[in-house]
């Protein structure tokens, strides 16, 4: 696999760097230690500029090439998961009930190793902007560094990331053009009725029959409301209620993921969601409170920047390990805000045999960073190639 030479120099230095990381997990937007990390590291490398404080911790560096030219976006998420960690690895997180396992330490470290190559090198027009973005797992930091005018501020002409994937073959890119990613909506819905005995139920308006019923013909909004072909998924993820055998409660609630990839898609499954518990609670003649959040819409990489993106990869891994029209995810990304802004596109990168993303026993494997790092090194002297 020709991973750059030069970076593949850096392959145990970009192992110390993301090992600390893993060891020292941040949540959120609280990402404070690890942004000051990435900032000694990009001082010593020789970066042109840093901005810092963006969506609060995040940050965007600016590395010149030779001459004047469009600037080019490269994205890293920063923060990790509320998961304790069981991997027992030396490096495992020190910092109870945190831990990185969705792979961001690796995703920050492909980034700071093409980092140091570029300001090294500089076979490049224009500049490169490195955008370190805290909370994509909770809380929209990607919505946050768009709505604080990253792209704008800094004259980002095309933008891209990578996921790694863990369990796809190692070395094995994935993209395709238009969605890649759903779209993530969450329901919470409170039913309210009359509680009481349960030997007595005609003298209770019983909200466990309601959720039942609401439950199951939620259900019937993928197979009778959506085309077979828009693929969509409602999944009811919790239903709680009730105390004890012989009592009818007073409340019950449950709550829902909607994912769509299609935008009016995603607004059918809105209106038939509220139509559908509307009419069961005056069916069922309780009081329904619904919480419909709209969360990261869909992830939608674009045409020409999608097939650029899979022509550079396809130099570092080959033909055979790069494919350019991949299945879906129903999985969602925060990078989609990106996107909206900014033409661009989203990668996945295999990382071989392991536990899956989000699972306690979770570790980004480091012969992949070099990869990626080459990959975004590549993109950028793609794009913008000295004359």
């Amino acid at each position: 696999m020709p991973i750059l030479n030069r970076i593949a120099a850096y392959a145990d230095e970009m192992k110390g760097w993301r090992r600390h990381l893993h060891q020292n997990p941040e949540l959120g937007f609280d990402c404070y230690n690890t942004a000051a990390f990435i900032v000694e590291r990009l001082c010593e490398m020789g970066v042109d500029e840093i901005h810092q404080g963006i969506a609060k911790t995040g940050l965007v560096a600016i590395i010149n090439g030779q001459g004047q030219g469009p600037t080019i976006g490269l994205r890293a998420d920063m923060d990790a998961l509320p998961i304790a960690e069981i991997t027992g690895l030396p490096y495992a997180s020190i910092i109870p009930g945190k831990m990185h396992a969705c792979g961001h330490d690796g995703h920050v470290t492909m980034l700071l190793g093409a980092a140091k190559y570029l300001c090294e090198t500089r076979r490049f027009t224009g500049r490169v902007a490195l955008i370190f973005q805290p909370a994509e797992e909770n809380g929209g930091g990607g919505q946050i560094m768009v709505q604080e005018h990253v792209m704008e501020r800094f004259g980002v002409t095309q933008v891209y990331g990578i996921h790694n994937a863990p369990n796809v073959p190692f070395g094995y890119f994935r993209t395709t053009p238009g969605p890649i990613m759903a779209s993530v909506d969450t329901a919470k819905v409170v039913l309210t009725g009359k509680g009481g005995h349960g030997a007595t139920p005609h003298d209770c308006i019983d909200p466990v029959v309601a959720v039942v019923g609401m439950v199951q013909s939620i259900q019937t909004i993928i197979s009778r409301n959506v085309y077979a072909l828009d693929e969509a998924i409602i999944s009811v993820t919790q239903i709680h209620t009730g105390t004890a055998s012989n009592i009818i409660p007073e409340t019950a609630m449950f709550q829902a993921t909607i994912r769509a990839f299609a935008p009016e898609v995603r607004a059918l499954l809105r209106r038939r969601f509220h139509e559908i518990v509307e009419g069961h609670a005056m069916a069922y003649n309780v009081k329904a409170e619904v919480d419909y959040d709209l969360g990261y819409p869909a992830t939608i990489n674009h045409e020409a920047e999608t097939g650029f993106a899979a022509a550079v990869a396809v130099e570092i891994a080959g033909p055979e390990a790069v494919d350019a029209n991949s299945n879906r995810e129903m999985g969602s990304e925060d990078f989609s805000y990106m996107l909206e802004a900014c033409p661009g596109a989203y990668l996945f990168l295999g990382t071989g045999p392991g536990a899956g993303l989000h699972h306690p026993a979770f570790d980004f494997n480091d012969e992949a960073a070099p990869i990626g790092a080459s990959f975004f090194a590549r993109l950028v002297e793609r794009a913008q190639p000295l004359i």
